[in-house]
């Protein structure tokens, strides 16, 4: 026998050669058959460890008690007593050889009134008695402290889950949703096996059907996910990351499909899963890691993490109206509150009217359930959303006008709109107004800035725009645009352009004149125009302003896209936006409005007095600026950058100007690790290095080599007519400490002048933009730059 950890490829599902415990003879693989396996390992092994004792039971709880072990799980054990003396002495008997084993233990030593006292201050603690199992020892106190803790979860479970439900939303608060993240955690986050145990518990109690099959065969896939996490990356882990979602999908038998394949699932499908004659999940070949097809495990989860979520919310609804009882009116009759046309308040949800059921029901109904409940907070009846998707007929084309009303209405609600949306979707409903949505339904966005899935992103996003919907003429094309402008994605091709006519057919389905409709496609294709010049261009080269206003056109559309780029960023994810790009994109929409007003470009603005006057050198620090200035040479700015790089600063912009001849080099920097450098200490050695001290520079040359960064290959971007008086080199690499000092010291070597930088991190790539003075270089001498600067990359 092998132990899983000293292999390095997983091997497929079912594996019985392979054990991740020797000592105790635990065996991998994936499944239903498996976990039982492991608990049968367990059991047995931990059998021999309790010496046989009256009074004494060891019981196991979590997944041992569940039989529903991961191949690196936890063991959680209690050891329950009968007030017998030694019982420490006989503790460490059982819980040192598991230690000595190489598991990781959670354990308790009680009696049972002390852990049925326990359970009822402790929400937590009855939960996980209610999965409580015999292992070995005293049967008859196990099955007392058993019963007894069933009993007492059956009668207190209306008041505990108030508690277990603020517990759960804290919990919630810092994982996130599993049905829209890109790297969750399918233990912990909201959707995940964590709340799974709330809902047996909700089924113990007899509150609801929590554990209805949907919501069962949820519960397996996304154990045999953690299984597989576990087989494929030989420890215990939880939070299904990104490099290894195709390992694990080749572990669950999920390949790619066929080039050209598109389309995703319908709300909550999976794709289907390998089973024999007895209807239990077999292995499935063995395959490589990168044969997994990644993508469709996340979008399984995702819809896997719906169903438990949607089910947990009925639960707790239902718990809460059997707390609080139905309202009745004078007559006894239960409370109906009108709270829109067609729709009411029953009992904390929201449910069609009366007059609504027994009449034809009109094609906005579902639009304007969502829309009271987005504006109200109330959720939708589970049997309304049945209804609704049974019953109500498909929106013609174009839309009507109360249709369009209600979308409006239901995008800005803000944060109320996304718990109305994801209902509607779980029902089929979204798929009823735009077809689209299939296709962008949990798919993943492969790019490191992103915490959510598209579906998820496109809908936060709407519901941040409707913060700034006050800030624009049309808010309601803010809103279409926020929720559209990314329709392109997962789509060949840049999806800015690929999405355009897209977005622009979805506007014209919906009922916008062409006009509107032509506006919604500029906001798609122009969403990424604000932020990529604000953090690549030199903004005071009127060149730039120009090409803005251009592209622009107007100052109703330059509002709605700066509105849009800030919803799109908070809807993106913390590394997505900072205080130095907002300034940016500020500062080019202040100068873009201008131009577009005036018809004339802004002046650069002037260099600081305090550097063109004075003796030389001169720095300056005041927060996240630096500016140097000294005697007129070749290489000072990349003898700043390299100072910057020395004391860990990441140089965002680097402009280099001459005055009177003297060289003005002026950055925005910001601590590369988070700390700011000591101003004294590097104040002096800006001022030794830009006068050519040589203990200075042959530091910078020692930290440059040592930094080389790693990644794909690098690549150089040309643009032509970009700027006034340079042309513009891109360069698009991995991100390194020092990379700047060695591409400027390597464009000055070449003899090529460099007049501004800008520095735009996307994960842990850059692409930094060099503008050269000087005209168009014919072929061979920009081949030649080129060479020089993938030499110093």
């Amino acid at each position: 026998m092998t132990s899983l950890t000293s292999r390095t490829t997983p091997e497929p599902l079912g594996s019985a050669d392979l054990l991740v415990n020797e000592v105790v003879g635990v065996p991998a693989g994936v499944g239903a058959a498996a976990r039982r396996a492991r608990a049968d390992a367990y059991d047995a092994w931990l059998a021999r460890l309790l010496p046989d004792r009256p009074g004494v039971a060891l019981l196991a709880v979590g997944g041992l008690g569940r039989r529903q072990c991961a191949p690196y799980a936890d063991l959680d054990l209690v050891l329950v007593h009968a007030g017998v003396p030694g019982i420490d002495e006989l503790a460490a008997a059982v819980w040192y050889p598991i230690w000595d084993a190489g598991l990781r233990l959670d354990h308790s030593v009680r009696t049972v009134a002390e852990a049925l006292s326990v359970a009822q201050d402790d929400v937590k603690v009855a939960l996980g008695l209610l999965d409580a199992r015999f292992v070995a020892g005293d049967a008859d106190l196990a099955g007392t402290l058993v019963s007894s803790a069933t009993d007492h979860w059956r009668r207190t479970a209306v008041r505990q889950l108030a508690a277990l439900r603020e517990s759960a939303a804290a919990r919630w608060q810092a994982h996130g949703e599993l049905a829209h993240l890109l790297e969750g955690d399918l233990k912990e986050a909201a959707g995940g096996l964590r709340d799974v145990g709330i809902l047996r518990a909700v089924a113990t109690a007899g509150i609801t059907d929590a554990l209805r099959p949907a919501v069962h065969a949820a519960h397996l896939r996304l154990l045999d996910t953690r299984d597989a996490l576990h087989q494929q990356i030989g420890r215990r882990a939880d939070r299904l990351l990104a490099q290894e979602r195709d390992g694990v999908a080749a572990l669950l038998g999920l390949r790619r499909a066929p080039s050209g394949a598109a389309g995703g699932p319908p709300p909550g499908a999976v794709p289907p899963q390998p089973t024999d004659t007895s209807g239990q999940e077999r292995s499935a070949p063995a395959s490589r890691a990168e044969d997994g097809d990644g993508d469709t495990l996340l979008r399984r989860v995702a819809g896997d993490a719906r169903t438990v979520s949607h089910a947990l919310d009925d639960a707790f609804r239902a718990a809460d109206r059997l707390r609080s009882g139905r309202r009745r009116g004078a007559d006894g009759r239960p409370l109906r509150r009108p709270v829109a046309r067609d729709v009411v308040e029953h009992d904390g949800e929201l449910v069609l009217a009366r007059t609504a059921i027994g009449a034809r029901p009109d094609a906005s109904l579902s639009l304007r359930v969502a829309a009271a409940a987005a504006t109200t907070g109330l959720p939708i009846a589970r049997a309304t959303c049945e209804w609704l998707a049974a019953y109500c007929p498909p929106l013609p084309t174009p839309w009507p006008g109360e249709a369009r009303a209600a979308l409006t209405t239901l995008l800005g609600a803000g944060a109320g709109m996304i718990p109305a949306w994801e209902t509607c979707d779980r029902y089929g409903l979204v798929d009823g107004w735009l077809p689209e949505w299939t296709r962008l339904r949990s798919l993943p966005q492969h790019n490191p800035v992103h915490r959510f899935t598209l579906d998820r992103h496109l809908i936060q996003t709407a519901a941040e725009a409707s913060r700034h919907t006050r800030d624009v003429d049309r808010p309601d094309l803010l809103l279409l645009g926020a929720l559209l402008h990314d329709v392109g994605k997962g789509l060949p091709g840049d999806h800015s352009v690929v999405g355009a006519p897209m977005a622009e057919a979805v506007a014209t389905r919906i009922g916008l004149p062409p006009a509107e409709a032509a506006l919604i496609g500029t906001l798609v294709r122009l969403h990424l125009l604000l932020p990529e010049v604000a953090t690549r261009r030199d903004l005071s080269d009127p060149v730039t302003i120009a090409r803005v206003a251009e592209s622009v056109a107007d100052v109703t559309t330059l509002d709605l896209l700066y509105a849009l780029v800030r919803a799109d960023a908070a809807a993106t994810g913390p590394a997505a936006w900072s205080d130095w790009k907002g300034r940016l994109v500020a500062e080019l929409v202040a100068r873009v409005r201008i131009t577009l007003d005036t018809g004339d470009v802004p002046a650069p603005p002037a260099p600081d007095p305090a550097l063109v006057a004075g003796p030389l050198p001169v720095v300056h620090l005041s927060g996240d600026r630096v500016a140097v200035a000294a005697a007129d040479r070749r290489g000072l700015l990349a003898t700043v950058a390299g100072c910057l790089a020395l004391h860990r600063l990441e140089v965002l912009a680097a402009d280099a100007s001459t005055v009177d001849g003297r060289a003005l080099v002026q950055c925005r920097v910001q601590p590369r690790y988070g700390l700011a450098p000591d101003p004294v200490a590097l104040s002096a050695d800006l001022r030794r290095a830009v006068v050519g001290d040589v203990s200075v520079i042959q530091r910078l040359r020692g930290r440059a080599l040592a930094a080389r960064g790693n990644g794909a290959q690098p690549r150089v971007v040309w643009h032509r007519d970009a700027a006034t008086d340079a042309v513009l080199l891109e360069l698009r690499a991995a991100d390194a400490t020092g990379l700047l000092y060695r591409v400027t010291s390597a464009l000055d070597a070449a003899g090529a002048q460099v007049r501004a930088a800008r520095i735009a991190t996307l994960g842990g790539d850059v692409v930094d933009a060099f503008y050269l003075v000087g005209g168009w270089p014919p072929e061979g001498e920009r081949d030649r730059l080129e060479a020089a600067v993938l030499a110093a990359v």
